[in-house]
């Protein structure tokens, strides 16, 4: 993933309040993520998607989000989407996603909550079943 580009790409979003879904957990602003816990949700907008990396910003600050590579599943976000995201901060300042919620209810399955990601290994490991990682396609 290139830092460099995420980083001009949130210098050139443009910052303004959203209406956000309610959800039944407890919303965290971004701007308030270093002192919460893993299982933390948040939601805002997506400014801006890479791969399968985005901006996500609700008004109180933006944060890279990070759903697994590509090569695992594709979870095709689009810029101005309203999403809730729930997962961790992430050691390198990036949100790892558990699950993303869209505006209309569907759920993307990024990963488990605890222990490592089911794509730990690379692309070249031993695969689950497709329906033990979300909804991404088979692969033959």
């Amino acid at each position: 993933m290139n830092k460099q580009l995420l980083i001009g790409l949130t210098i050139a979003a443009s910052i303004f309040t959203v209406g956000i879904s309610t959800v039944a957990r407890s919303q965290t602003r971004i701007s308030d993520l270093q002192q919460r816990p893993p299982g933390t949700t948040i939601s805002g907008r997506v400014t801006s998607v890479v791969g399968n990396d985005f901006i996500l910003e609700d008004g109180s600050g933006q944060i890279i989000v990070d759903a697994g590579p590509r090569w695992w599943q594709q979870i095709n976000l689009s810029p101005e989407e309203e999403v809730t995201v729930n997962g961790e901060l992430g050691r390198g300042g990036e949100f790892d996603a558990f699950s993303i919620t869209r505006a209309n209810g569907s759920v993307i399955q990024i990963r488990p909550a605890q222990g490592s990601p089911p794509w730990a290994g690379g692309p070249n490991r031993n695969r689950p079943n497709p329906g033990d990682r979300g909804n991404a396609p088979a692969r033959n």
